[in-house]
């Protein structure tokens, strides 16, 4: 029997030629390090359902992102976690809040590391939603709230409560252009409230600081798979859920529609959250608009992999690379991963 001319294995054989072949490729240049600072804290307080992950102190965030930046990860993407929230996330346009404060240590004692800033109020406001919630009382229940050592009470509508998208707007810009006036490189909107993106941008241009990038989270859908990063935040919602403002996960279509929305507003990178499950989505951002495109390797998948791994059915190492490289493959030029220290650390 004659073979055809084409043998795939002639290249796969060989391990020299596999590699000079190999048409995806991970390097840490491409790789962005969440991390998690909160307010009042000294030291680690360890996520247990991010294993290996924690909430840092000033301190503690200073060490890891010198840690970060020596492992070869260019970039941090930072969640601030504030000592008291109320219902309009007041804290996160404090200039003297926990990511001005941040940022300013970070430029000090930090050279060469890029910062990311989440912009948005879910780790802000006390419901725990990502924008100005009007709660009415009209079929509504009472409900009571842990704030510190005291419960506060709040009314919650049994059946719906509404986001006021153009108020949150308002608010969105200012912890942009206070985020950025403390010297965050770059801002990232997460809410997903229409036009926020153009709002920020308005914002950011008539402060003088239209040199400042928006990392837009384009296309946001509304997963399971944040758990983990809720808990480590301290942002889950104390009533309801997002799916009136974060996509549909059956929706593809629609990604197309928010990406060229954010990117006819100002955006200048793009992203795609979550990733593993939504490479599908990535390819097609990637093949339709061309633009820079981000995937969120987020808490959920993070997590499932650990947890494989600290039962012995999988080869930790090996998945969380074949994980990573996977979303570039599908198209992401930026990924942000809980691992990223740890890839750039093996590939240095």
């Amino acid at each position: 029997m004659a073979f055809p001319e084409y043998r795939g294995r002639r290249l796969r054989d060989h391990a020299v030629f596999r590699e000079m072949v190999a048409e995806t490729s991970l390097e840490p240049r491409r790789l962005v390090q969440p991390l998690f600072v909160k307010e009042g804290l000294k030291g680690r307080n360890p996520i247990p359902s991010l294993p290996g992950q924690a909430q840092l102190g000033l301190e503690e965030l200073l060490a890891e992102a010198r840690s970060v930046r020596d492992a070869g990860v260019p970039a941090v993407l930072l969640f601030g976690i504030p000592s008291k929230k109320d219902a309009e996330g007041s804290a996160a346009t404090d200039p003297d809040g926990i990511i001005p404060q941040s940022l300013r240590a970070l430029k000090a004692d930090v050279e060469d590391l890029a910062v990311i800033v989440d912009v948005c109020l879910c780790e802000y406001t006390d419901h725990g939603h990502c924008g100005i919630v009007e709660l009415g009382t009209r079929n509504s229940e009472l409900g009571t709230k842990k704030q510190g050592s005291e419960r506060r009470s709040f009314r919650v509508p049994r059946s719906a409560f509404r986001i006021d998208n153009d108020a949150t707007l308002e608010r969105l810009a200012e912890v942009a252009v206070v985020c950025a006036e403390a010297g965050a490189d770059m801002v990232a909107p997460s809410d997903m409230m229409d036009g926020r993106v153009g709002a920020i941008r308005r914002a950011l241009d008539a402060a003088d600081l239209a040199h400042v990038p928006i990392m837009s989270y384009a296309a946001k859908y509304a997963s399971h798979f944040y758990g983990p990063f809720r808990d480590a935040a301290e942002s889950a919602p104390e009533f309801g859920d997002r799916r009136g403002y974060q996509m549909d996960f059956r929706n593809s279509e629609e990604a197309l529609r928010e990406v060229a929305a954010d990117l006819e507003e100002g955006a200048d990178i793009v992203m795609v959250k979550p990733a593993l499950a939504y490479g599908d989505i990535i390819r097609r951002v990637k093949d339709e608009f061309g633009a820079p495109v981000a995937a969120y390797n987020v808490s959920g998948e993070y997590a499932m992999v650990e947890a494989a791994a600290a039962n012995g059915w999988i080869d930790r190492e090996a998945v969380i690379h074949e994980t990573l490289t996977s979303l570039r493959r599908a198209g992401a030029d930026i990924i942000i991963s809980y691992w990223a220290r740890e890839v750039a650390e093996r590939a240095g």
